[in-house]
């Protein structure tokens, strides 16, 4: 993949709503965020596009490969005939192609190994960025019902209770801010990740428990 391509799926998966949050008083905040995910969605494209051209070649290297195999085969038993029969002469022409085979696998193991592995790449850079884009949609969600929970509570008290109301908005919005900043997380799902956090450690746990008493139970097979 092109340098410049993953320089971009390096700053897409490197930023985050909290980058945008800092503009967040702009004139149209849900607008921006939105071109945001577009660009997310244009960059996944490219991404899609290179890993296409990536299994298309590792498919052609593949049937190569696989081509040349079968004529080396072939040209094995050839060659057995042509000795049986004293005809050094036909023998010759098989080996010589045979030698020429033998010098292009390698050069074909090597790129499929090359584009088994860039497929690998591209597919998680597919995956991360499809996280990203979720990871922005949310904080569109999120800003979305922020304000209309803060137009409600201005409409519901108004006079000196909107001042309140205000205040208290405006110290939540330098919460969230500081705390997508600092951490690039949304707050409103800071205990759903700490949840999954949770689930995670214990799967590890278990996972890990299970190698020690496969171990065990080998080393014990062993003694018997």
């Amino acid at each position: 993949m092109a340098d410049t391509l993953n320089t971009r799926v390096a700053r897409v998966i490197a930023g985050g709503a909290h980058a945008l949050i800092d503009k967040i008083e702009d004139a149209a905040p849900v607008a921006m965020l939105e071109q945001s995910v577009r660009e997310v969605d244009q960059v996944i494209d490219e991404v899609r596009a290179e890993l296409g051209r990536a299994a298309a070649n590792r498919h052609l290297a593949q049937q190569q490969h696989l081509h040349l195999n079968k004529e080396h085969e072939a040209l094995s038993a050839s060659l057995s005939t042509a000795l049986d029969d004293g005809r050094d002469d036909l023998a010759k022409p098989a080996i010589s192609r045979q030698l020429d085979i033998e010098a292009q696998l390698p050069v074909l193991e090597s790129s499929l190994a090359q584009l088994a592995s860039e497929e690998k790449e591209l597919s998680g850079f597919v995956d991360a960025l499809m996280g990203k884009k979720r990871e922005m949609e949310r904080a569109i969600t999120e800003f979305e019902r922020s304000r209309a929970t803060a137009a409600s509570a201005l409409a519901t008290h108004g006079g000196s209770g909107s001042n309140a109301a205000s205040k208290a908005s405006a110290a939540q919005s330098a919460f969230d801010r500081t705390y997508r900043r600092q951490t690039g997380l949304d707050p409103a799902a800071q205990s759903a990740t700490m949840q999954q956090a949770a689930k995670l450690k214990e799967l590890n746990e278990l996972v890990r428990d299970n190698k020690i008493a496969e171990r065990l139970a080998a080393l014990k097979a062993q003694q018997k």
